[in-house]
């Protein structure tokens, strides 16, 4: 302490020699001694003010956004440095505003430096610094941390592929995770559903379900509403809706940690958890999880010179490929400077310390979703200058987490996995000159707009269209039939939605999933302009005659009962039949879904959004994310097996919980555990529910959507963008028809309200326990004990 102030005083006399407007001593001069006295006074009051005062300014401000949290604290700081200078004797230190808030951040600065220089010759001052970082505190427990049962960390770094990963760690960029690669992790790659997302792949890791999750953005028919993965209401009626049918909260539920996620996975401890962030009351926003980190000033002082410095890297990095013309290339403008630095900045580094805060607590489970990379892929493209250092960032912050663990009161097993990969490619709009949307609307005689532009492409494919509408509307049509006779005389239009390379056309006035004969009737042009466009690669569709059917762009049509991996989806690898197949027997799948082309040689895509690296259908890398686990946990899977589906994701993560913490981890209830259903005001409720669609076509395996098989007496198993304020880091983008969050086809959508994890959880010491939540720094469980073992870390930026 007394180091710490020397040095801010010498800060102090240094930069009022240097700037002007910032002076220590009266108008007449004083000696050096009351000029020393002065600042030594003035770096005093400045530290006690920032340690009473500024917590509290944070704790009040819990509801303003991080970004803007952030950047306050400059101007924060630079008050407390006027009020510190002003209670001075004499009253002889005076600066201008603007010099305040600039004395103040390079006070801030060097004080976080010279308290982290002196912690890591300490490491009982070290472990206090965490403390404080975290606002965490536990009793000690007797006994020998060796003694007690490991705990685990899970890191998902979103959207990094397996192959990804393998190059980064043999181009040098990630020396943690070579180093332990050459320790003996495993590193397994396993595959995504046909919704490769985070919403998707989350939902089931967590959760231990994702069913019924068709992509990043639907609409459902039965109530009018527009799901999206990333938006708190939508995140708060999925994990509902898989705690049901689970009948258990989920893998956090023993002591567990959720941080950064779209789910809390039944965890009591969240921090940026979306799909708590639409419960009411201050202690369950999920931006309460910012307080424990900016409480500390220099936190937040530091965190908002590296936010400023992202944005203007994120622009001078833009501006180059444009100079350079490079392709493919996104516009990178307005507020997306922004939204980078919160998820490769503020959003990593509160959930760094969270993860360092919940290992020091001794915490059982921790899962923590660091974004970074999937933020900048999808701009900058997948492979990359911009991308590679974000890998080597993400590396550091790994390896800040490993080296906390040593000073844990128990040994932690990190295991580092990813919820889908990306695939490279240019847009589809930049490539045909016309969006989904467009496509659509011209398959059914609707006007385009005139945005869309003369690109050789896409004038053949607007000729396309118009061909197959003349040709169309040649064919024979039997007036007499029932089902035609009962579609609305003037249909609506249809909702066409994007999520990355997967589109979903919707028709919201046929209350059930329409058949490909309903469709052609009302468009006869639209199913063919779709199928034979080059920039798709497959549509799936129902049939009244042949069940569901996959149309190819050369004329192939194969019912999904008959799929195989060696038909018109070959291209697209191994399990891509059986994931189409699941995803038809979903209750609220689309009633046209349309993966877009894919180029094996190039491992090119062609995204509906504006992405040059997207995920979310099917196509290359962005399907085969990856596992690395240490070797004290038993293998994934057994010699010669796949890992297929992040439901099976969740049934290996419950394993080795099994295995490290033994009979503490919850066992799956008996039976399903009814939640109440989100809740919002009247108005929000959304119009009564349309008739039930159809019974969902059987596949030839007798499966109507359920949970693809695992191991026998296991639970069936199939296959989460972003933090509070920023775009996730799953499908980004408004939705290629309605915007995100908005009402459909004049059907209100509910709004979020009630607990998604609220249920009793059972345990098989017998006991149960209800929900509880609360805000990092909430109530203390496990016990910290022992001295700290291991070498110092440095506290550095991560």
């Amino acid at each position: 302490m007394i180091v710490v102030w020397a040095v801010s005083t010498l800060t102090l006399l240094l930069l009022a020699g240097l700037l002007p407007a910032f002076q220590l001593q009266a108008p007449d001069g004083d000696s050096l001694t009351r000029t020393a006295i002065t600042a030594a006074w003035a770096a005093g009051a400045f530290g006690l003010l920032g340690a009473l005062v500024w917590p509290l300014l944070v704790r009040a401000l819990l509801l303003v956004p991080a970004l803007v949290l952030g950047l306050l604290g400059f101007f924060i700081n630079g008050s407390l440095l006027l009020v510190a200078l002003w209670v001075t004797p004499d009253g002889r230190g005076a600066a201008d505003p603007e010099t305040a808030v600039v004395v103040a951040a390079v006070m801030s600065a060097v004080a976080s430096a010279t308290s982290t220089a002196l912690a890591v010759r300490d490491d009982d001052a070290y472990r206090r610094r965490l403390y404080r970082l975290t606002g965490r505190t536990r009793a000690r427990a007797p006994g020998d941390p060796a003694d007690a049962a490991p705990g685990t960390v899970f890191l998902q770094l979103d959207g990094v592929g397996h192959r990804v990963l393998r190059d980064a760690v043999a181009d040098g960029l990630m020396p943690t995770v070579a180093t332990w690669l050459e320790a003996g992790h495993r590193l397994t790659p396993w595959r995504t559903d046909w919704s490769s997302q985070t919403g998707a792949s989350q939902l089931g890791i967590l959760h231990g379900s994702n069913e019924d999750v068709p992509a990043f953005r639907w609409y459902e028919k039965d109530t009018g509403r527009l799901m999206v993965s990333n938006r708190p209401a939508s995140a708060v009626e999925l994990q509902r809706r898989a705690v049901r049918r689970t009948g258990d909260g989920g893998l956090l539920t023993f002591d567990g940690a959720s941080r950064g996620n779209l789910f809390s996975g039944g965890a009591e401890q969240v921090a940026l958890v979306l799909s708590v962030a639409a419960r009411r009351g201050r202690r369950n926003r999920s931006r309460a999880g910012y307080f424990a980190y900016f409480s500390d000033p220099a936190n937040a002082v530091r965190t908002a010179g590296s936010f400023v410095t992202e944005c203007v890297r994120e622009v001078c990095q833009s501006t180059r490929a444009r100079l350079r013309r490079e392709t493919p290339r996104t516009p990178r403008g307005g507020t997306y400077p922004f939204v980078r630095a919160f998820a490769t900045v503020v959003e990593r580094d509160v959930v760094v310390a969270a993860v360092m805060g919940d290992m020091l607590a001794g915490r059982t489970a921790v899962y923590a979703d660091l974004v970074a990379y999937d933020e900048v892929a999808h701009h900058s493209g997948p492979h990359g200058r911009d991308t590679d250092q974000v890998l080597r960032r993400l590396d550091r912050a790994i390896a800040l987490i490993a080296d906390v663990a040593g000073h844990a009161p128990r040994p932690y097993r990190i295991v580092l996995l990813s919820d889908h990969g990306q695939s490279p490619g240019e847009t589809f709009e930049a490539v045909y000159g016309l969006t989904l949307k467009d496509l659509v609307r011209a398959g059914c005689g609707l006007p385009v707009p005139r945005r869309v532009r003369r690109t050789p492409s896409g004038s053949e494919a607007r000729d396309a269209a118009r061909d197959a509408l003349r040709s169309a509307l040649h064919r024979p049509l039997d007036e007499g039939d029932e089902t035609a006779r009962e579609l609305p005389a003037k249909p609506s239009e249809p909702v066409v939605l994007a999520s990355g390379n997967l589109g979903l056309v919707s028709f919201p006035d046929v209350p059930h999933r329409m058949t490909r004969e309903e469709i052609d009737r009302r468009h006869p042009a639209l199913l063919r302009t779709l199928a034979h466009h080059p920039g798709v690669g497959f549509v799936l569709v129902a049939s009244a005659e042949h069940g569901s059917v996959v149309l190819a762009g050369d004329g192939t049509e194969v019912p999904v009962a008959e799929l195989t991996d060696d038909g018109p989806l070959a291209v697209y690898g191994p399990g891509a039949a059986r994931a189409v197949r699941r995803t038809d027997g979903f209750p609220h799948v689309a009633d046209i879904m349309v993966n877009s082309m894919y180029d094996p040689e190039t491992g090119a895509v062609h995204a509906f959004e504006e992405q040059i690296g997207s995920h979310g259908g099917l196509g290359g890398e962005q399907s085969e994310p990856f596992l690395l686990s240490p070797p004290e946990l038993s293998p994934p899977v057994g010699e010669g097996e796949e890992l297929v589906g992040a439901e099976q994701i969740h049934r290996v993560l419950r394993r080795w919980l099994r295995e490290s913490s033994g009979p503490q981890v919850p066992v799956e209830l008996p039976v399903p555990v009814e939640l109440p259903e989100v809740t919002g005001p009247p108005e929000a409720a959304g119009p009564p529910p349309l008739p039930s669609r159809p019974e969902p076509h059987r596949p030839a395996d007798g499966r109507t959507g359920a949970p693809e098989g695992g191991p026998d007496g296991a639970p069936g198993d199939g296959a989460a963008d972003g933090p509070v304020g920023a775009p996730a880091g799953g499908s980004g983008g408004d939705p290629t028809d309605t915007p995100t969050d908005a009402p459909v086809n004049g059907a209100a959508r509910g709004s979020g309200g009630a607990p998604a994890d609220a249920t009793v959880r059972g345990y098989a010491d017998g006991t149960a326990r209800g929900p509880a939540d609360g805000p990092l720094g909430g109530p203390a469980g496990a016990p910290v004990a022992g001295p700290l073992h291991g070498p110092p870390v440095r506290d550095e930026k991560c």
